[in-house]
């Protein structure tokens, strides 16, 4: 069985969302595996999984738009921090006997991949951007340019890209693997329906999207606005993951960011999806254009009344595109990984 340092991205919910299941499956073929991971991926995983805390570099938004002064200023005070998370990382990881990495967009492990001369395996979503032939709004180029600079040196030089996308793409590179979605197992034995609502979430809190909402005749329920309790037709949740998944598995709807994780699990639950990407994040941009590119929802940079009441018009269109999606497992990214694994074991 292999030893296996596994990084986590902590930016976000989707990274280790992903990351438990693969974890837990390889955890019950007999791996051992030592987690690394901070901020959301710290929190999510601590609890159920051996996991050292490391630094990271995170987004900072204001009001659905990603504030790169601020999340540079941020950042620039954790540089001390994220050195020596470099440093306390490399020395435990010296004494644990490594076979291997996994790094989910994780660059602390994949760096100390390297500096062990041990075998890398990415797994994520992003890498699609760069290994696959994929396109995208032309006036976004200088934003795909610098997305995929930031992706090739997040992650450099692993022996295997596993890749997992919402939609087919030809993968343009030998080390290079494409897969469907990596969905929790909770999302997997979920039984949908439609119900009488649509879901809302946010990354950040938005006035001005609740202006919206509040003139279309249509109830909502929504979370990420960091309030509780019924405004008119909108109704506020706290974020719960049980809570959640039961509101995505029978809302008949989703008006949301436009997230690589939340889009996966409401397209597997037959969901229309209306995508609002946060401003000036081209990952965002890019899954939010595929909905519409694959007829699975709409995409729109600003929401207003006539925008939202059109895709509720549409919905029935929507769905019967959606009844055409693949809905599949995690297994064929779990046998992939294994083979690997075992390639790479001592």
């Amino acid at each position: 069985m292999a030893n296996i340092l596994y990084g986590v991205n902590g930016e976000g919910s989707g990274h280790s969302s992903r990351a438990r299941e693969v974890i837990t499956y390889l955890q019950g073929r007999g791996h051992r595996v030592h987690v690394a991971s901070f901020h959301r991926g710290l929190r999510n995983l601590k609890n159920d999984f051996d996991v050292t805390e490391i630094d990271g570099l995170r987004l900072i938004y204001v009001h659905n738009r990603v504030r790169y002064g601020k999340t540079v200023l941020g950042n620039l005070v954790h540089v001390p921090q994220v050195a020596r998370s470099v440093r306390a990382l490399e020395h435990k990881a010296a004494g644990w006997d490594l076979d291997l990495v996994i790094t989910d967009f994780e660059p602390i492990c994949c760096h100390v991949g390297h500096k062990l001369h041990l075998p890398i395996i990415a797994i994520d979503n992003q890498h699609l951007l760069t290994d696959t032939q994929i396109s995208y709004p032309r006036e976004y180029r200088k934003e795909a340019v610098a997305t995929k600079l930031v992706t090739r040196l997040m992650t450099p030089r692993a022996d295997a890209y596993l890749v997992i996308s919402f939609f087919p793409a030809r993968v343009q590179k030998k080390n290079t693997f494409l897969f469907p979605p990596i969905l929790r197992e909770e999302v997997l034995r979920a039984t949908p329906t439609s119900g009488d609502f649509v879901l809302v979430y946010v990354t950040s809190a938005a006035t001005e999207l609740t202006d919206v909402l509040k003139s279309v005749r249509q109830r909502f329920v929504c979370y990420g606005f960091n309030r509780e309790g019924k405004d008119g037709n909108l109704e506020f949740r706290k974020p719960g993951l049980d809570t959640f998944l039961g509101d995505l598995s029978t809302c008949r709807a989703v008006i949301a960011n436009a997230g690589f994780s939340l889009i996966s699990e409401a397209l597997y639950l037959e969901k229309p999806y209306l995508a609002w990407p946060v401003k000036r994040q081209f990952e965002q941009i890019f899954n939010a254009y595929y909905i519409g590119k694959t007829g699975y929802g709409a995409y729109w940079d600003d929401l207003n009344k006539e925008r939202v009441e059109s895709f509720l018009y549409n919905l029935d269109v929507y769905r019967a595109n959606l009844a055409t999606y693949q809905r599949q497992d995690n297994s064929a990214l779990f046998a992939k990984l294994e083979t690997l694994i075992a390639s790479n074991t001592k």
